[in-house]
């Protein structure tokens, strides 16, 4: 199926295959059930206070997509029992729930195993009365079940499949802070409100970011850097969407209007991604010419809604730096795998040459005093002058030195994660980039740093 078939033929076609089996549906629903009554058995017999058992997610509201869905069983408590005593008795009726359960990590810990057959993830969390007043990240869950299970129907449980689907292939699905994309509670107000899947996209193509959808007014307030805003239903002080990025989202916008422009099945199942290597990295790093540098170090074993906006604002601090430093920064990658982590900085020119510019402030607020005394000295060459804009600026001789002896330098005074200092300071490695690429953590920040394209380029027009 190609350009040629109508909108709904393709739509139609795929919501088929991605619509679950009536005899799997059935079994999933028996084990939902049996789930929630062992958690309320073994909490008896453990003598666990259990105010109620919950089974939610994509799972209880059969938006899920053939094969990737975990049964999430919410075991919530009184409200006023201590935070500790809440995780331990999660844990013990996890143990109990599940075969081979391991202990994972978020807000508090939870366990992750195999309950008949199915991955399971027993959460604990308060059993609060008030949507708006959550104690814990998982406290809304209930409401937002209630909510959305109120207002489904066939056809927009069949939509919001299509939308997970279509954002999956673009990869801009999944809130988790290493994406910055869609949740799928987000997936599926959209679906609701605005009507299907493609009421969704003929919306989004009209957007710019950011994009606020609650109506005007102080709820919920736009966060710095926020991409879309839209309250959430059961609680207007929260944004249902502050973890989508501002790149996934500008990738939703654009891939919006090239579906609408041309409806293709690639669009739900893309043609595989070309080979990406080390041959296929080192060949781009030649052809561009440019200079790039990798900073490799280990990191502490943090989950990864914590240790990715650490290495996120490390990478900014080094890009920074040496901006300010006179390199032409180009991109930035990070990623973290195996215990390592890694910083790539791509920039213009391997080396600075004997002059340096130093930008200083607009003249007129207080800093303008310091930055006079700061350049009076005899390594000045020029300055300070004001420019053209009204700021200050200053020359002054340098030492030529090239970007990986900078960057050297920048590492102990950037503004890292804290978690990142202490391995930053003391066992980074800092190499050339095509030097570093069998790294275990080097080659996916590689791609990102010099693979830039849109996702569906080379099989589909770009937007009109």
């Amino acid at each position: 199926m190609h350009g040629e078939e109508t909108v709904n033929g393709v739509e139609e076609q795929v919501a088929r295959e991605l619509a679950p089996d009536p005899a799997f549906v059935a079994r999933l629903k028996a084990v939902r059930e049996s789930l929630q009554r062992d958690a309320e058995a073994r909490a008896a017999a453990l003598g666990v206070p259990l105010r109620r058992a919950l089974v939610a997610g994509s799972a209880a509201r059969e938006t899920y997509l053939p094969g990737q869905f975990d049964i999430d069983l919410f075991v919530l408590f009184d409200p006023s029992s201590p935070r500790t005593q809440l995780v331990e008795w999660g844990m013990a009726l996890g143990n109990a729930l599940l075969e081979h359960p391991e202990k994972r990590f978020a807000e508090h810990p939870y366990l992750r195993g195999q309950y008949q057959g199915f991955t399971t993830e027993v959460v604990p969390g308060y059993a609060v009365e008030r949507s708006d007043r959550p104690q814990t990240a998982v406290d809304r869950t209930p409401f937002h079940l209630e909510y959305l299970q109120s207002r489904h129907t066939d056809r927009t449980r069949s939509d919001a499949r299509l939308l997970k689907k279509f954002l999956k292939s673009l990869g801009v699905y999944g809130a988790e802070v290493k994406t910055g994309g869609f949740s799928g509670y987000l997936v599926e107000l959209l679906t609701i409100e605005s009507g299907g899947f493609r009421a969704v996209l003929e919306r989004a193509a009209k957007w710019r970011i950011p994009e606020r959808l609650s109506p005007p007014g102080p709820e919920p307030s736009f966060e710095d850097g926020a991409a879309l805003i839209l309250s959430d239903p059961v609680d207007v002080h929260r944004n249902v969407a502050a973890a989508l990025s501002r790149q996934k989202l500008g990738t939703f916008i654009l891939a919006a209007q090239a579906y609408l422009a041309q409806p293709r099945r690639e669009f739900f199942f893309p043609p595989p991604s070309p080979l990406w290597g080390v041959a296929e990295a080192t060949k781009s790093l030649a052809e561009r010419g440019t200079a790039a540098v990798a900073v490799l170090f280990p990191v502490p074993d943090l989950v990864p809604d914590i240790l990715f906006p650490q290495l996120r604002k490390t990478e900014r601090s080094l890009a920074s730096r040496l901006t300010e430093e006179g390199f032409g920064v180009i991109g930035t990658a990070s990623s973290a795998e195996g215990g390592q982590g890694a910083i790539l900085v791509e920039v213009q020119q391997a080396e600075i040459g004997p002059v340096g510019i130093h930008d200083g402030p607009m003249v007129g607020i207080p800093d303008t005093q310091r930055f006079l005394g700061k350049w009076r000295s005899k390594d000045v060459l020029q300055g300070p002058y004001v420019t053209a804009e009204g700021r200050l600026q200053a020359e002054s001789r340098e030492r030529a030195r090239g970007v990986l002896e900078r960057t050297k330098d920048a590492l102990p005074g950037l503004a890292a994660g804290r978690d990142l200092r202490e391995p930053l300071a003391r066992h980074a490695r800092v190499v050339l980039l095509v030097d570093a690429l069998a790294e275990p953590a080097v080659l996916p920040a590689a791609e990102s740093l010099c693979n830039k394209r849109l996702p569906w380029a080379g099989w589909a027009p770009l937007p009109p």
